[in-house]
Parts: C-alpha cells; structure tokens; sequence
C-alpha cells in the first residue's frame, strides 16, 4: 500500500524519500528499464518494504523521481539568484538544467512506460522550467549582463539541444564548451 500523501513525512521518512528518489533518477538515467527497484533500494541504503511503503508501482517510483528532479532544478533559481551575481546565477543554473535534461533522456524508456501507463509526467514541467529560468533572464537583463530580447522558450530549446547533442557524461567537457557558447550569445555586447 503506498503512503498516505496528505500526511506530512517524519523528518527521518522524508531522507529515505529523497535519498530513494535520487537514486531513481540516477539509476533509471543509467539503466533505463534494466533498474531493479530491489537494487535501487539497497543503493539508497533502504529496505525494500520502505521503497514499496513509498511507492506502489514501478511506474510511481519513475514518476516521482522524474518530478524530484525537476523540482529540484526549478527550487535552485531562487538560492541562485541570492548567492551569485546574477550572470553567474544563470550560468549555473544552465549547468543544473544540463545535468536535468542528460537524466531526462536516460530515463525515456522508464517515461515512456509512465506514460503507457496512463501517467503524466511531464504535466506542468515546461511551466515550471519557465517560471524557474525567467527570473534568471530578468536579473540578468536588468543587471545589464544578459540580453533582455531572449525568451525563456528559446533559452531552454537551445539547453535542451546541447543535451540531446552532447549531453552524455561522455560528452560533458563538450557540452560545457556549448553551454558557454549559449551563454555568450547571451551577454550584453
């Protein structure tokens, strides 16, 4: 039986949630559909019974770990924007999305069976990606370091090309010398 979701977690139950989620994400990224959940859980330093109390199905897993994820890149904008000039803020956060979109595409196939399944994972992601990178754009822009005629689509059409182009971990030192590319053509001349 999966978890009661309007009850809020105790603090300990809400570190095995994250630690199962992120290591979902990443073993779906890597495995695709080969990732056992019994294997899964053991790399999260779980029981199996507490990945199961969590989530009910397979599909439940790839579909939390996906929204993890994003939520996970979408929350960064804000602490980035209050830590870094804002040039620098929108920079990294172009490498988070980077590393968002590369598990992304590792984890089709485990999407794909989400979505066969009659789930929705990417409800609401583009909103959210914009919401999240717009306030980037803005600080920037009102900063005087970034173009302020870029929209926030086009920014992530272009993020999400250099993952499919060279997003692999194999290809990260190219992908980084795209993303600074990107981010040039993103400076104020």
């Amino acid at each position: 039986m999966a978890r009661d979701t309007d009850r809020p977690l105790r603090s300990d139950a809400q570190r095995n949630r994250e630690k199962i989620l992120s290591t979902a994400a990443r073993m779906f990224a890597e495995r695709g559909l080969d990732a056992h959940l019994d294997h899964i859980a053991k790399e999260a330093g779980v029981g199996s019974g507490t990945l199961y109390r969590n989530f009910s199905t397979r599909e439940a897993l790839i579909e939390a770990a996906y929204r993890h994820e994003l939520s996970r890149l979408c929350d960064a904008s804000p602490h980035l924007l209050a830590t870094l000039p804002p040039g620098e803020a929108l920079r990294a956060w172009m490498a988070r999305a980077l590393d968002y979109a590369t598990a992304k595409l590792g984890m089709a196939d485990a999407l794909r069976a989400v979505i066969d399944s009659g789930g929705a994972p990417y409800d609401k992601s583009k909103e959210m990606l914009l919401d999240s990178i717009t306030p980037l754009l803005d600080a920037g822009a009102r900063a005087g370091v970034i173009r302020d005629d870029v929209p926030a689509a086009d920014l992530l059409l272009g993020l999400f090309g250099i993952a499919m182009a060279a997003g692999g971990a194999e290809h990260r030192e190219q992908a980084e010398r795209l993303l600074d590319l990107l981010f040039d053509g993103l400076r104020v001349r």
